[in-house]
């Protein structure tokens, strides 16, 4: 086994969409779900997710940094998830590593929601920390966490009503280390409290309230104390709901009175408002009280989160509130008369959102996150991408910045350009997204484009050429498409890629017509030209009056025109590439394709379970766009792999009847008949004992490899009787991803990855011996952390590039994940 040098290049991983499923700690790291893993990225500054924790084994769902004593040298991460598990990750600030100090498997059902104790950060290091978890199985779990890393379940409280808990919040009510407050809701309308005592470390909560008013499930809870400086000053706490509504609960050292008092409300005037019913609250013998404090009203849609931020220059509150009208709301209280308003809101403008996923419309937002010094916003979209907005305070104005995107379902294919200068990927989640380095950005990767956003889960992709692509999905047919002109120039100018010739002949831009899945040609917009109705501009006579109704689908001429990767909206509205044709003939879902190094052919097969639907179909790329007949049959089941030769001589494909079958280019003979025509040269019915998942060729000679279900990579060699077995390795777990590098060491080693069910993730190099034999001469395996919690559905390795020492390797995940990876070789 040999050491080699192994970099991150580049980590991406879509957002869970649950609004308990991120936080922003102290540290100024962010925690997020993205499938089973927990991914920690750095929002100022532009190098994206730093690295993936892995560990649960299905959605993560709730995720809180809990607070670190000043002297610490170690940051605590708390997560639940679907698996029912709760885990404990510690990282070490100073080496920068993280693990799992622990999992918990106390609850029967998906976690919701964890709440952190805070308040407790300068009592003393000696000190518990306390968090508390709400699940599915209708409980909420109280722990503690010592200075020494034990975790103890300190108390199981069961909800009444039979409700499920979506939320929790938990607060000092006076003094550090005395009475704790606790607010629990739900699938449920109203706001249960509970109050403790901590003596001896050892709370024991109690119901001591139930606070109605919301009209639907209540979603996010959380305390703030009003003034910073005064300990025993009140709490507000803010629950936002369903109902479109938020409401602020002020909770009072003292009695109703002092509470009316304290509040500034007139007494009497009070105690004739409907529903304003004061709760008393008795904890460690001291009297406390809640009254409602106010009603905002503001969003038009449900309200997932509502967290509180402390103005660092004068201490005053404010809200962020996220909502599915595809909103940001920033509250404040208003100095003169005490109402609460909206002093910012972030997000779509009400004309701009789309009416369906083609026309790029978010779904809402599902989570707002505040940066530890309220300077800068995030939220978390429909496609799993963040949006993120940086307050100037010279300009009093919040602008928009970079943050980060990704997949958020399995990435089930990807392709890099013939020159290597971007990564395209498609996935289950519907989108291809085209990926590459930014220049002016220390050689950051980001997502660039999004190419292609569909109604069908997309299972392949290929690159045809500098500037276009073919990808195939579940609909049984693919789709060809061009780079316009606009997206050409700015990856030229942001990434220093070439500009396609002639440029001029590329369409401007594209969009998608409402309900309906072809990216369509269309010609920008002047930003001097109204937009309420383009189809009457002389300067775009394609627009029609259905494309009118629809200003989302626009693209104004500064819209790409930027310095910088480009934000979610535009990723979603502005980067589609138009359709150029449409390849017919398969019966059923596609399952691969290939296009040979030429870009002249595309070889395709589907899902099958005979002879007539398991064939290869190849297609002549432009101008004709034609399926060569007949179709070439070898397999009776599915196809799982097709791999053009480097020389383009052979067609190797592999399936799931365990065999694989390898075809010849028909030479012409001096004739015209064929030329691009395929004839079947060999197939080895009995290539594996299980399902083959993948194959790659070797860059030099007629050499192969296959993988399989069977936990087998088996290497072939070409000869006179056709190919031969030449090596056959054994590995822990089945193989589902092959892929060599291109080029060939002095000494004649190849190198090839292999990547399988359980996530791993090695490299070989493999040597052809004067005998003809295959040798392994070196095994590279990558470290635990670089590995996947799922199957590896595919690897390429990046077109070799002059002046780089080191070989990029784009790993696609089940989990969701893209993950490129520098290696030594």
């Amino acid at each position: 086994m040999t050491e080699s040098k192994i970099d991150t290049r580049y980590l991406s991983a879509g957002a869970n969409r649950y609004a308990a499923a991120a936080d922003w700690g102290a540290n100024g790291l962010v925690a997020f779900g993205a499938d089973c893993n927990v991914c920690l990225w750095n929002p100022r500054d532009s190098k994206g997710i730093a690295r993936i924790l892995s560990g649960h084994t299905a959605h993560v769902r709730a995720v809180k940094f809990l607070p670190r004593y000043h002297s610490e040298k170690t940051t605590y991460i708390v997560t639940g998830g679907d698996d029912h598990g709760l885990r404990i990750w510690a990282l070490d600030t100073e080496t920068r590593t993280a693990s799992c100090i622990h999992s918990l498997d106390a609850h029967t059902a998906p976690i919701n929601c964890i709440a952190i104790l805070r308040g407790q950060e300068a009592a003393g290091d000696d000190r518990k920390r306390f968090f508390a978890t709400g699940a599915a199985d209708a409980t909420v779990k109280v722990w503690s966490l010592s200075s020494t890393g034990e975790t103890t379940l300190v108390q199981t409280i069961k909800t009444t009503k039979g409700y499920f808990p979506l939320t929790v919040a938990m607060s000092p009510l006076g003094d550090a280390g005395q009475a704790t407050i606790m607010a629990v809701a739900g699938t449920a309308s109203n706001v249960q409290i509970f109050t403790a005592t901590l003596e001896e470390g050892n709370p024991e909560f109690t119901l001591q309230a139930t606070l109605s008013g919301h009209e639907n499930w209540v979603r996010s809870l959380d305390f703030v104390r009003e003034k910073a400086d005064t300990p025993k000053s009140d709490l507000l706490l803010a629950s936002a709901s369903q109902d479109k509504y938020i409401r602020l609960w002020r909770i009072h050292h003292g009695t109703a009175p002092s509470a009316l008092g304290a509040a500034g409300v007139d007494m009497a005037a009070n105690a004739l408002m409907p529903g304003n019913k004061i709760h008393k609250l008795n904890t460690g013998g001291e009297k406390h009280c809640i009254m409602f404090e106010a009603l905002l009203l503001g969003h038009e849609d449900w309200i997932y989160s509502a967290r509180w931020s402390r103005v660092a220059s004068d201490g005053r509150l404010q809200l962020l509130s996220a909502s599915a009208d595809n909103s940001l709301s920033i509250w404040e209280s208003d100095a003169e008369s005490g109402i609460w308003i909206t002093v910012a809101r972030l997000g779509e403008v009400s004309r701009e959102k789309g009416a369906t996923t083609a026309t790029g419309s978010i779904g809402g937002f599902w989570t707002g996150l505040w940066s530890p010094d309220g300077s800068a916003v995030i939220t978390l979209g429909r496609t799993g991408s963040w949006r993120r907005w940086d307050y100037d305070a010279a300009e009093d104005r919040w602008e928009q910045n970079i943050a980060v995107s990704g997949h958020n379902r399995a990435v089930t294919g990807i392709s890099w350009s013939r020159d290597g200068g971007y990564l395209l990927s498609t996935s289950s989640d519907q989108t291809t997204r085209l990926h590459a380095e930014w220049a002016a950005g220390d050689g950051t990767w980001h997502e660039m484009s999004r190419p292609q956003i569909h109604g069908y889960d997309l299972n392949c992709i290929d690159s045809l050429g500098p500037s276009s692509f073919v990808s195939g999905a579940d609909e049984k047919l693919m789709r060809v498409f061009t780079e316009p002109k606009a997206v050409a120039h700015m990856l030229h100018r942001l990434t220093g890629s070439k500009l396609p010739l002639p440029s001029s002949l590329l369409p401007d831009a594209a969009n998608m017509p409402v309900l309906g899945l072809s990216n369509k040609a269309i010609d920008v917009i002047d930003d001097s030209l109204p937009s309420e109705d383009p189809s009457s501009t002389p300067e775009n006579p394609h627009l029609t009056d259905r494309d009118a109704l629809d200003p989302a689908s626009m693209v104004r001429k500064s819209a790409l025109e930027i310095d910088h990767p480009p934000f979610e909206e535009s990723l979603s509205r502005h980067t589609l590439w138009p359709e150029a044709e449409k390849l017919y003939g398969h019966g059923y879902e596609l399952s691969c394709l290939a296009a040979n190094h030429a870009g002249t052919l595309i070889a395709s097969a589907c899902r099958a379970s005979s002879l007539n639907h398991a064939v290869i179909r190849l297609f002549e790329t432009a101008p004709k766009w034609t399926e060569l007949r007949p179709p070439l049959a070898a397999h009776t089941l599915t196809v799982t792999r097709l791999r053009f030769s480097p020389d383009d001589k052979h067609l190797l494909s592999v399936g799931r009847d365990r065999q694989w079958a390898v075809f010849v280019r028909d030479t012409d003979n001096g004739t015209e008949v064929q030329k691009q025509g395929y004839t079947l040269r060999q197939a080895n019915a009995k290539g594996h004992t299980r399902m083959i998942l993948d194959a790659a060729w070797a860059p030099r000679g007629e050499m192969f490899a296959t993988a399989g279900r069977d936990k087998m990579v088996k290497v072939w060699i070409g000869g006179k009787d056709g190919f031969a077995l030449a090596l056959g390795l054994a590995m822990d777990h089945a193989v589902t991803a092959l892929d060599f590098a291109e080029g060939v060491k002095e000494d004649g080693t190849m190198f090839l990855a292999i990547g399988t069910e359980a996530g791993r993730l090695l490299v070989l190099g493999l040597k052809v011996g004067e005998d003809g034999a295959v040798q392994e001469v070196e095994r590279v395996v990558l470290s635990e952390e670089l590995w996947l919690p799922r199957a590896v559905m595919q690897l390429a390795w990046r077109p070799a590039r002059e002046g780089s020492g080191m070989r990029d390797l784009a790993v696609a995940g089940e989990d969701g994940s893209l993950r490129i990876y520098a290696i030594s070789l």
